[in-house]
């Protein structure tokens, strides 16, 4: 500083975008007192017009989320084999190499502040900033999904979302969209039965859900599910626990991971795989493809092949959390792409509405850019914050191919993958729908008590729904289980239509409610 400076700055002095010390961040600069204020009020203005634009636009599904940094430590290994037979992906190679990650875990259909103990699936989404680039893998708790083919996807979020008309959210849309949709009806028991509210988010399983591939240096594939599994172990939550818990505190899945961290009680979680031979499988009763169906674990077993620690909580929360971008199509190489046609059509939907919301340069914003080099020739755009040039480019190229200095491409070192493609093109459904087999199984696996919340649950909810729906509903129930249709059968016919399914809630009590998660949590066994 010199002697001639009116403010005197200092390193904790507040300034403006513009850098300039602010000198009085209380009073609007008025005529006396009592004003009005003047138009040059240019500190005033830019830290209004800023607040009035602090928010993005909320994410269609997966609003309410909150996230960590940590490290995935790859084992090197699938079973008794070297994990290169199987992958050429770098981030697999070598045993005890770590790389840094990113998760973020959310609910799916309610928005940015609704309560953490509603019933809804749980996003489950991993960065990956590999040496290679980003990986994203971005998927949910529950290991299926309620549809099968990407074109269904806006209808489904619609049914789920608020009535266009009353804006509240209708069981009545959600069970006539499920009761016509009978793939749908294995999620349905999941997200009714207790796995429908893990106790948070440090004690759930998460799952890629969409069917993937591994390819190896020999340009060979295999088809990949992948599952992380918590080391903290699995606990869930019934109806009248997590209403209990909300009355307190409807915050508490992210104090939790963020309480833990800050304590030093790194969660982890280990990533397993399955695998199966590329191609048709006509010995399964069901398609390899089908995101409603689990891969029989007898079949195809979990195989370790790393394990996930999360150690530090985000310096900031719309930063880091709000403004991290997912995509599916994120992969490189070693990783691709299954036939999945709900895989395919997320590919799209993920990366496009990042765009939408961020910016369509949210790529360069630090929790989303590669932790390596980047040279691209895209440039333009709001809130471009620098060229990726390459060093030595010539900064007057932006295009390829050329002779005059510009970016070239990579080469390929290891086998180009190219599956063979052959069909005609056709707006059918896959065969082997198989809709309420797994449905069945997954019942007939429930404990006790889980069999008794699901069927509470859904005849709580489905008791006001249309007897059209109802209808629909036991009949998928009696197709999977004879025991689980004979049971909601009869609760329906029981049910007095017109009661109210809510139960009482709990004394205001914010402090403990991430512990009575814990502790009134049960223990789940993996499915």
């Amino acid at each position: 500083m010199t002697h001639n400076d009116n403010h005197i700055e200092e390193e904790d002095t507040l300034t403006n975008r513009q850098g300039h010390p602010i000198t009085n961040n209380q009073n609007l600069r008025t005529v006396g007192n009592r004003g009005p204020a003047t138009l040059e009020n240019y500190d005033f203005l830019e830290k209004m017009s800023h607040f009035d634009r602090e928010r993005t636009p909320e994410r269609v599904v997966h609003a309410r989320g909150a996230g960590a940094h940590g490290y995935f430590e790859t084992y090197g290994t699938v079973g008794n084999d070297p994990v290169s037979k199987f992958t050429r992906a770098k981030v697999f190679q070598d045993k005890g190499k770590q790389t840094p990650v990113f998760v973020r875990f959310s609910t799916v259909i309610h928005g940015n502040h609704s309560p953490e103990t509603l019933r809804d699936p749980r996003g489950f989404a991993v960065k990956f900033y590999t040496e290679d680039g980003n990986w994203d893998l971005v998927g949910n708790n529950i290991k299926i999904f309620f549809i099968r083919d990407a074109m269904k996807f806006p209808d489904m979020i619609h049914a789920f979302k608020p009535d266009p008309i009353t804006n509240i959210q209708d069981v009545e849309r959600f069970f006539d969209f499920c009761a016509s949709s009978p793939e749908s009806f294995h999620m349905v028991t999941f997200i009714y039965s207790p796995w429908g509210i893990p106790a948070n988010y440090r004690m759930m399983q998460g799952s890629g859900v969409n069917t993937y591939k591994w390819v190896n240096s020999d340009g060979e594939a295999v088809l990949i599910k992948y599952h992380w599994e918590p080391k903290q172990g699995i606990k869930n939550l019934t109806q009248q626990e997590a209403e209990e818990i909300q009355a307190k505190n409807f915050n508490h899945a992210t104090q939790d991971l963020y309480d833990a961290i800050a304590n030093g009680d790194y969660p982890e979680w280990e990533l397993n795989v399955q695998i199966m031979s590329d191609g048709e499988h006509p010995e399964l009763d069901f398609d390899p493809l089908d995101d409603t169906k689990l891969w029989p674990e007898d079949q195809f077993p979990w195989h370790p092949v790393g394990k996930m620690v999360l150690n530090k909580n985000p310096e900031d929360f719309f930063a880091e959390v709000e403004q991290v971008s997912f995509g599916t199509g994120v992969l490189v190489d070693g990783l691709d792409f299954s036939d999945d046609k709900m895989l395919q059509g997320r590919t799209f939907s993920y990366s496009d509405t990042q765009r939408h919301r961020v910016g369509a340069n949210y790529l360069q914003l630090p929790i989303n850019a590669p932790k390596k080099r980047v040279a691209t020739n895209q440039n333009g755009g709001q809130m471009l914050y620098k060229r990726d040039l390459a060093p030595g480019q010539n900064p007057h190229i932006n295009y390829e191919p050329s002779m005059l200095g510009g970016l070239h491409e990579a080469k390929q070192n290891a086998k180009e993958y190219t599956p063979f493609i052959e069909g005609n093109l056709v707006h059918e459904s896959i065969d082997r729908q198989s809709n309420t087999k797994q449905a069945g199984e997954t019942y007939r696996n429930f404990e006790d008590w889980e069999k008794d919340e699901l069927l509470e649950n859904l005849i709580g909810d489905l008791s006001s729904c249309d007897e059209k729906i109802q209808k629909a509903m036991i009949a998928l129930a009696e197709e999977a289980d004879e025991d689980y249709g004979r049971r909601l059968k009869e609760g329906l016919q029981n049910a007095n239509k017109h009661s109210s399914t809510q139960r009482p809630l709990a004394n205001n009590d914010g402090d403990k409610a991430p512990e009575d998660a814990i502790e009134k949590g049960h223990d789940a066994e993996p499915y």
